[in-house]
């Protein structure tokens, strides 16, 4: 009788093990935004891999990063890694994603959201490949709780996206459906992301700024851009109505909604 119930218990632990591993399979991530889901969704002991980014300023989750592993995206780490699920974005190379089929690894992809309805989307893609569906709920609940709270608060305004490198964003982008969620209403036609004219926007100012990215202090473009001309800061300097740090507006993640509720403050702020 020890015998056999020895034998049910070491079933049941396997039984139990197996369970948990179905419940929490071990994931990598292979870019920054991967790992901004990565990190919100699946348990850190699952956890395996994050890329290098998962602690710049600009990674939303980075304070939950610390203290797991950070990998490159390379073969090499793959296999030490062991993943059973990659999250990417853009991360890996066509090699790195072969590797990953050949060996079996489900690979989750985070498509670029032009909206809302497509960040949920991708919201529950990671959620269900890592059987975290509730988990993924909490995140669109809260960030619909917040679109819901900010609608309109701008009422129609216009104004003007710039970033650092002088760009723009019209319709088809993110950005864009963060303004219109807020109640402004952009000034640019023109889709996608496209540079800003800033010869025009120096003679005729916007009547309203938001800033996206003025918090980084990169070399290279976004530390000399054309949106840091001196020219330009002095006619949009008392029009800015907000500034949104890139851990808001660098991904297609739920957090989108977090520069939502930031716009909206802005217009009952003194």
């Amino acid at each position: 009788m020890k015998i056999v119930r020895l034998f049910g218990a070491f079933a049941a632990a396997i039984m139990v093990a197996h369970s948990t591993a179905a419940a929490a399979p071990r994931v990598m991530s292979l870019d920054s935004c991967a790992d901004q889901y990565v990190l919100a969704i699946a348990p850190r002991d699952s956890i395996v891999g994050l890329s290098y980014r998962a602690t710049a300023q600009d990674s939303y989750m980075r304070g939950h990063a610390a203290g797991l592993p950070l990998r490159r995206a390379t073969v090499e780490n793959l296999v030490a890694a062991r993943p059973q699920i990659v999250v990417r974005h853009w991360g890996g190379d066509a090699r790195l994603i072969a590797a990953l089929e050949r060996r079996g690894v489900r690979t989750v992809r985070i498509d670029d959201a032009a909206d809302f309805p497509a960040v949920r989307v991708n919201i529950r893609r990671v959620a269900n490949a890592l059987n975290r569906e509730a988990a993924g709920e909490a995140l669109i609940g809260r960030m619909d709780q917040q679109l819901d709270a900010a609608t309109a608060a701008w009422k129609g305004k216009r104004a003007l996206y710039l970033t650092p490198g002088g760009y723009t964003a019209g319709p088809g982008t993110l950005i864009d459906a963060i303004l219109k969620a807020s109640g402004l209403s952009n000034a640019v036609s023109r889709p996608f992301f496209s540079p800003a004219p800033l010869e025009s926007l120096v003679l005729a100012p916007p009547r309203a700024v938001v800033l996206g990215f003025f918090d980084l202090t990169r070399a290279g473009s976004d530390r000399w851009g054309a949106g840091r001309h001196a020219a330009l800061k002095r006619v949009t300097t008392d029009r800015t109505i907000a500034s949104l740090p890139a851990a808001e507006v660098g991904c297609p993640a739920w957090f989108a909604a977090d520069a939502v509720t930031q716009l909206a403050k802005a217009r009952t702020a003194p």
